[in-house]
C-alpha cells in the first residue's frame, strides 16, 4: 500500500493557487494565500510563486480552469531548468479524488491541498503516543475516499467470462482493483485499531482529570500561533514548547497555577485554523476534552494580525462545534507590542480600517462592551501580565464559590 507521508515535499519548490470567488473577494483570497504560505514554510515548503482564478467556483473536474490549468503547467516546465524546480503545488482548498488526480495527471509534479498540508505539519509535531494515533486516525480518514487516485498506475485488465471470472464482475477485476480492496480493508482496520487506542488513552485521561480534585479549570484557547504556549509559560512558570510557527503545540498541557495562594488548572491546547480538516477535530476530541470540560476558557487573540477579527470568528464557531459556546470566558488581546497602524489622512472620508485605527481607538469599539472580560497584554514583552494575574484570580475564585459552595475555605485569608 502506498504510504501516507507528505513530509518527504520538506525543502521543495512550491506554488500556491487560490479561487477568487464571489464569496471571498481578492484581498480575502491574498490573506488566505498569506496563511497557506506560512502553513508550507512550518512544512519546510519554499513558495516562489502564487497563482489565483477568479471565478464562480471551484471547478469539479480541476479546481481552475482549464486555462488557469495550463498556465501552472508552463510555469513548472520552465523552472525545470532552474537550481530548484517546481516540486509541488499547493491548493487552498480540500481537493476530492477526481480532482486531485486530473491536476497529477496534467501537472505530473506532487499535488497538495490545505487538508493533507495540515495533516503533514501535524505529523511532524506530533510528540506523544496520543497526538501520533489522532494524526495517523485522521490521516487515514483522509485517505480513504481517496485511494482510486493512489493505484491509477496499475493497469486494470479488462476481460469478459474468458479470462477465467466466472460469476458475476470478478473476472473484470484487474490488480489494481484488487489492491484496492485490499487497502481499503487494511485502512478501515487500521482506523478501527486507532479509533479504540484512543478510546483506552481517553478513559486513562478521564480517570487523571477525575484524580485533580476540586480545582477550577482554565482552558488557553485560540487561533494557532498567537501566543498561547508563550502566556501558558508565563502564568505558570513552565517551559512548554512555544515557537512562532502554526501548530508549535499539539498535545495539550495541564500545569497546576496559583495566584495569591489560590490554585486552579491551566490548559494549553491546540490552536484552531480556518478550513481546519473535519478529520482532524474529529480525531483530536479526546485532546479538545481539556477545553469542553474547562471551567473557564481564556481566548487569546493575536490584535496585531490584520484579520484577528475573523480568526475570533473562527475559533468561536470551532467552540461552538465542540459544545462550548456557553462555557464561561474571557478575552486576552495579546501582542500589543506588535501593533501597528497608520493614522487616516484628515480627508479621508471613508471607514477606517484595521491600518489606519489606533489601539486606543479600537479598543473604544465593540471591545469596549466586553468590560472586564477583555484585557490587553503582551505576553513577550510582559506588558500587563500582573493585571491579567488578578483579572484571573477574580474570576477563577467566583467560579470556585459557585462550583464548591462548601469547599470555600480556599479563601478564608481573603475574606
Amino acid at each position: 500500500m502506498k504510504e501516507f507521508v507528505i513530509s518527504e515535499a520538506k525543502a521543495e519548490t512550491a506554488v500556491l493557487v487560490g479561487l477568487i470567488t464571489n464569496q471571498q473577494d481578492e484581498a480575502k483570497t491574498k490573506e488566505y494565500l498569506d496563511e497557506l504560505e506560512f502553513l508550507a514554510e512550518t512544512a519546510g515548503a519554499v513558495v516562489v510563486r502564487r497563482f489565483t482564478q477568479r471565478v464562480g467556483g471551484p471547478s469539479a473536474v480541476t479546481y481552475v480552469g482549464s486555462g488557469k490549468l495550463l498556465e501552472i503547467k508552463q510555469y513548472i516546465k520552465d523552472c525545470e531548468d532552474a537550481e530548484e524546480p517546481v516540486g509541488m503545488v499547493i491548493f487552498d482548498d480540500e481537493l476530492s479524488a477526481k480532482q486531485l488526480r486530473n491536476i497529477e495527471k496534467e501537472l505530473q509534479v506532487k499535488i497538495l491541498d490545505r487538508t493533507s498540508l495540515i495533516l503533514d505539519i501535524f505529523a511532524m509535531r506530533a510528540q506523544t503516543a496520543e497526538a501520533k494515533a489522532q494524526v495517523e486516525l485522521a490521516q487515514h480518514r483522509y485517505m480513504l475516499p481517496r485511494l482510486q487516485r493512489l493505484w491509477t498506475h496499475l493497469e486494470r485488465q479488462g476481460g469478459g467470462s474468458g479470462s477465467g471470472g466466472g460469476k458475476g464482475s470478478v473476472g473484470l477485476r484487474g490488480p489494481g482493483e484488487t489492491q484496492l480492496e485490499m487497502d481499503r480493508r487494511i485502512i478501515l482496520q487500521r482506523i478501527t485499531l486507532l479509533k479504540q487506542r484512543l478510546k483506552e488513552i481517553d478513559q486513562q485521561k478521564t480517570t487523571q482529570r477525575k484524580n485533580r480534585g476540586r480545582l477550577i479549570r482554565v482552558a488557553l484557547v485560540g487561533y494557532t500561533n498567537v501566543g498561547k504556549s508563550t502566556l501558558m509559560n508565563l502564568l505558570s512558570k513552565s517551559e512548554v514548547f512555544a515557537e512562532n510557527k502554526l501548530f508549535a503545540t499539539l498535545d495539550t498541557t495541564v500545569r497546576k497555577v496559583t495566584i495569591d495562594n489560590l490554585p486552579f488548572l491551566l490548559a494549553d491546547t491546540v490552536g484552531f485554523i480556518r478550513k481546519l480538516p473535519s478529520d482532524l477535530v474529529e480525531s483530536f476530541k479526546s485532546t479538545l476534552d481539556e477545553v469542553r470540560e474547562a471551567d473557564l476558557l481564556v481566548h487569546v487573540v493575536d490584535i496585531s494580525h490584520p484579520d484577528f477579527e475573523e480568526q475570533i470568528t473562527v475559533v468561536e464557531k470551532t467552540l461552538a462545534d465542540l459544545g462550548c459556546a456557553e462555557t464561561p470566558s474571557m478575552m486576552v488581546f495579546n501582542k500589543i507590542d506588535a501593533y501597528t497602524w497608520t493614522p487616516q489622512d484628515e480627508d479621508d472620508l471613508t471607514e477606517p480600517t484595521r491600518e489606519n485605527i489606533s489601539l486606543d481607538e479600537l479598543k473604544r469599539t465593540w471591545m469596549a462592551r466586553l468590560g472586564d472580560d477583555c484585557i490587553f497584554i503582551s505576553a513577550k514583552q510582559k506588558h500587563n501580565i500582573d493585571e491579567l494575574r488578578a483579572l484571573l484570580y477574580g474570576r477563577v475564585r467566583e467560579l470556585h464559590v459557585q462550583k464548591y459552595p462548601y469547599n470555600d475555605f480556599l479563601y478564608q485569608d481573603y475574606e
